[in-house]
């Protein structure tokens, strides 16, 4: 019997009245009221706790309601976070193989569109490599809200018409652009508006067009040196698997064991990143790489909500010195082109909102923490990890090509 069956049942149920129960004129149960002479009353919803012993047994009661509740939770969740047998949550991953650079989809000024938002990681990535390179005023954004109850498939609206087809929700913009297509309909989202074509909705392929593309006006910030691309690699991988996407891992798991696996694998990823940047002030040398900007999402997040949300309390950011550092550094950095900065990607406060009241099998009443907020993770303090000189921080191109490196 679940939680939802007791409240359907309950108010007709026809039998002399219980505990502080009391009668209707129809003859049925009315929800017991606690009353106080001094206080407020006290809903105490229909009292079935206070029934239990000689009309129902409570370990019998209890137990139907939990594995009622335990078996919807899990079904919803399923639908949220695909699930492996072990209850283990398994990313998604769509095959787009367009780049910007290849024949079909030349470089070009304003040709491309990119849909993101504001909470998810994975768009602030995107959002961050735009930034870095200088791009935003050669490829244009739309910005999506997450709201899955006004969504027609996935959870990413918009508040107005989009630019490029004129929709309204992402699931349209996806129709429009491709046809025929099953799956879910994920941001970031890279589209050509020329042909009106998709072109890749898989952030790291992203990142890499975006630092391979050289228009008038944009950085020479290398993201993916040559010599250090093994290297880049290597980290992108330990950071994506045990980090990035083990917090959500962690906070999708379904059952003890894989949330317990997920945990073991994020913080010793996080002691692997604390002990490099022990060694220096990125992840890989004392220049940012992409491997910089794949992390930050994640961090600029974890203390606000995967720590709270997804069960990843063990240990917080300020747990690890050099990472806080890290972060606060990254922060701060200053990238020469006018626009958005580092510190503008991110709107912490709308994404814990979204967290808390948009996951709603993680977080049922939709209540959202009071912090920490972004004044409470202090990132403006002094990180004395260098100085912000352009040369000092970032990798220049030598050379120029509108090849995007594969990923």
């Amino acid at each position: 019997m679940t939680a939802l069956t007791l409240r359907l049942l309950a108010p007709v149920v026809e039998h002399k009245p219980f505990g502080r129960a009391a009668k209707s004129g129809t003859g049925r149960i009315r929800k017991p009221i606690s009353m106080s002479a001094s206080g407020p009353k006290v809903d105490k919803g229909f009292g079935v706790l206070e029934w239990t012993g000689k009309l129902v047994p409570q370990g019998l009661l209890v137990k139907g309601v939990k594995n009622g509740w335990k078996f919807a939770w899990q079904t919803m969740m399923k639908e949220l976070a695909p699930q492996t047998a072990d209850g283990s949550y398994s990313r998604p991953s769509y095959d787009f193989q367009a780049r910007i650079g290849d024949p079909n989809f030349p470089v070009e000024s304003g040709r491309y569109h990119i849909y993101i938002g504001n909470a998810c990681p994975w768009c602030h990535r995107v959002l961050l490599a735009l930034i870095v390179r200088g791009l935003t005023q050669h490829i244009s954004v739309t910005w999506a809200a997450d709201d899955p109850e006004r969504a027609s498939r996935g959870g990413w609206v918009f508040n107005s018409p989009e630019p490029v087809f004129g929709k309204n929700d992402l699931r349209e913009v996806y129709d429009a652009a491709q046809t025929r297509y099953k799956g879910r309909c994920t941001a970031p989202l890279l589209i050509d508006k020329k042909q009106r074509k998709l072109v890749s909705n898989e952030s790291s392929d992203i990142m890499r067009m975006l630092n391979s593309v050289q228009l008038h006006g944009c950085t020479d910030i290398d993201l993916y040196p040559q010599e250090l691309q093994s290297e880049i690699d290597e980290i992108n991988d330990l950071v994506y698997d045990k980090i990035n996407n083990g917090v959500y891992k962690s906070g999708f798991s379904t059952l003890q064991a894989a949330y317990d696996r997920a945990q073991q694998e994020l913080y010793s990823a996080l002691d692997v990143v604390e002990q490099r940047l022990s060694q220096h002030r990125f992840l890989v040398g004392n220049k940012l790489t992409e491997a910089d900007l794949r992390l930050y999402p994640t961090i600029i997040r974890y203390d606000s909500a995967y720590a709270i949300l997804f069960k990843c309390s063990r240990r917080r950011v300020s747990d690890y010195p050099h990472l806080q550092a890290w972060l606060r550094d990254m922060y701060q950095l200053k990238v020469p082109s006018e626009g958005l900065q580092i510190k503008d990607s991110i709107d912490v406060a709308d994404a814990c909102r979204s967290y808390f009241s948009q996951l709603f099998p993680l977080n049922p009443g939709g209540i959202v923490p009071a912090g920490p907020t972004l004044d409470d993770l202090d990132l403006t303090q002094a990180h004395g990890r260098g100085s912000s000189d352009l040369k000092s921080v970032f990798h220049l191109q030598r050379q120029h090509s509108s090849a995007p490196a594969a990923v």
